[in-house]
């Protein structure tokens, strides 16, 4: 059974960080490129961050120089540290998976407000 389960979102104030974690099994990490999308209300879900089989990364320009993608594939997981968070950082975090398939978890609820 593929599962991918975030965990790390939680209410911070302007300016801290959070590092969020995705635990992926089910499936053959290794060979799956990840990464991080976002959805705020009212809003299409974004792609934030990808990171690639040889650990390549590419960012949204919205969140380059402050956040950091990384995966561990010995551990299944792919991370998303996330610095100066701003308010528009608001938003549920979803992790994906995508190779022959794609996958999504469930999301976790990332909010910026002082």
């Amino acid at each position: 059974q593929v599962q991918l389960v975030e965990s790390g979102g939680g209410l911070v104030q302007p300016g801290g960080s959070l590092r969020l974690s995705c635990a992926a099994s089910g499936f053959t990490f290794s060979n799956y490129v990840m990464s991080w999308y976002r959805q705020a209300p009212g809003k299409e879900r974004e792609l934030v961050a990808v990171i690639t089989r040889l650990s390549s990364t590419k960012y949204a320009d919205s969140v380059k120089g402050r956040f950091t993608i990384s995966r561990d594939n010995v551990k299944n997981t792919v991370d998303l540290q996330m610095n100066s968070l701003k308010p528009e950082d608001t938003a549920v975090y979803y992790c994906n998976a995508f190779f022959m398939q794609t996958y999504w978890g469930q999301g976790t609820q990332v909010t910026v407000s002082s």
